[in-house]
Order: C-alpha cells, then sequence, then structure tokens
C-alpha cells in the first residue's frame, strides 16, 4: 500500500476456534494487511489450513480466556499499527478505501481509530438500538494499547488520543437464534464469574431492575423499534442476558 513518500502499513490480528465457515470472508476483506497473524485455540475443522491458505501465520497455543489471548495476538505482530478483528466482522468497502486512503501523517499524534459495527440478525442488518453504532475501537498503535474488561466482554483501551472513523465494520455475530441462546448461556457464566472474582456482588434489586431497563433503553431510547421484531427480538435478548447474568452472580455470592 504505497501513499507517496509516507507508506502505513498495519497488522491483521484474529483470535480463533472453529471458524473454518467465516474466517475466508473475514480475511479476505483485509487484503490491504502488510501481515495477517491467527492465533487459533484447538480448532478441530479446517480453520488453520483455510487461513494458511489465505496467507495467514497461525499460532497455535491454549485458551486463556479473551482479554488474554487478545494480548497474546496484539504482541505478535511487526507492524507499529495493528487492526484486531473477530472472525464473524470483516471489513465494509467503506472501510477498505478509507484504510487503503490512510498515511502515517494523517495518524500523526494519533494512538487509535474507532470505527461503527453494523451487525446483521438473522439476515436483518440492525441501524439503531444498542446494536448500531455500536462503535469500537479497533486499529492502535501497538505500543500505546492493550486489551482490558472482564470476560468474555474484551476492551481495546488506548493510552493516547482516538479518533472515529465514519465506516463500518460489517458483523453477523450468530448463525442461528440456537447459537445465539447458547451463546448467551456459556458468555453468561463466563461474566458471572469474572465480576465475582473482581468483588462486584448482586443485589435483588439488579436482578429486577437491570432487564427491563436493557430492554427500555434499547427499543425506545435508541430506537430499536425502527428496526421491527428483529429490534424487537435483539431488546428482549439482551434483557434476558442481563438478567442471566445478574441472577447467576447473584448465585454466586449465596453458596
Amino acid at each position: 500500500m504505497l501513499k507517496g513518500a509516507n507508506i502505513f502499513a498495519y497488522s491483521l490480528v484474529i483470535i480463533t476456534l472453529n471458524e473454518a465457515d467465516r474466517i475466508g470472508r473475514c480475511l479476505e476483506s483485509a487484503q490491504g494487511a502488510s501481515e495477517v497473524v491467527v492465533v487459533d485455540s484447538g480448532s478441530t475443522d479446517d480453520t488453520v489450513g483455510l487461513a494458511i491458505s489465505l496467507g495467514a501465520r497461525v499460532v497455535e497455543t491454549d485458551w486463556p480466556g479473551h482479554v488474554a489471548q487478545k494480548n497474546r495476538a496484539l504482541a505478535l505482530v511487526n507492524t507499529e499499527w495493528v487492526l484486531s478483528l473477530d472472525a464473524d466482522e470483516w471489513l465494509s468497502d467503506e472501510m477498505v478505501a478509507y484504510l487503503n486512503g490512510l498515511t502515517g501523517e494523517e495518524l500523526e499524534g494519533i494512538d487509535g481509530v474507532s470505527f461503527s459495527r453494523c451487525s446483521t440478525w438473522l439476515g436483518k442488518r440492525l441501524r439503531h438500538g444498542k446494536w448500531y453504532p455500536d462503535r469500537r475501537i479497533r486499529l492502535v498503535r501497538r505500543a500505546r494499547a492493550q486489551w482490558g474488561g472482564d470476560d468474555p466482554h474484551d476492551t481495546l483501551q488506548v493510552e493516547g488520543p482516538v479518533i472515529a472513523a465514519d465506516v463500518d465494520i460489517e458483523h453477523v455475530p450468530y448463525r442461528s437464534l440456537r447459537e445465539q441462546l447458547d451463546t448467551i448461556d456459556r458468555y453468561t457464566a463466563i461474566a458471572a464469574k469474572s465480576l465475582c472474582t473482581r468483588g462486584v456482588r448482586a443485589r435483588l434489586v439488579d436482578i429486577v431492575v437491570r432487564p427491563p431497563v436493557h430492554f427500555i433503553v434499547a427499543y425506545l431510547l435508541k430506537w430499536g423499534f425502527l428496526d421491527g421484531i428483529a429490534g424487537f427480538s435483539v431488546a428482549f435478548l439482551g434483557a434476558y442476558y442481563t438478567g442471566l447474568k445478574w441472577t447467576r452472580l447473584y448465585r454466586m455470592a449465596a453458596r
């Protein structure tokens, strides 16, 4: 990617586990990356083979948790700038054009770039509610960033200035409703454990109040109703996730 005398180069990093059905779309959307690093934690499908065939350097390792694994991936790249994606994400055409047009001069004094994320739920692209714009920092100066947060909800944290790009990452988080319900069950257990380890305690009021508040914010205040039945469903499932997480945390304290 030549930009006159000032070349902007970035690495793409992805963590994977059994993502053979979607890793190709993710990797193929980021052809402008100088290098691609995939950190795989024991895939039993063809994720590793497909990633290698598409030019990625694959590192196979164990699974220490979302935050730790993404920090491992961040440490493996050779460029100053790193773009982090999940396997269920890919770059929109507008984001590709944005990255291809960047120069080092434009990013002088900047340590991170955030992007909106446009998710598709069971075939419906969502443009409202809590799922959009769902802005995430994904392009960072490696020496100034690290992953934090409570598993499984990792957050890329940057020490210096961050700018917001007006382009989207595309995202299909679930292949089916069954997968979403399984993920809710698994992730609420992980999230409750993370919060408990950090010393957070749940009260009955959390179980009673937080779920309806989530729904009201997602469906009404953030205009989720404009996405029709999909907007209602996503708001309802988000409320269900919230209630289950805080219920599990409450039960942990009662043991």
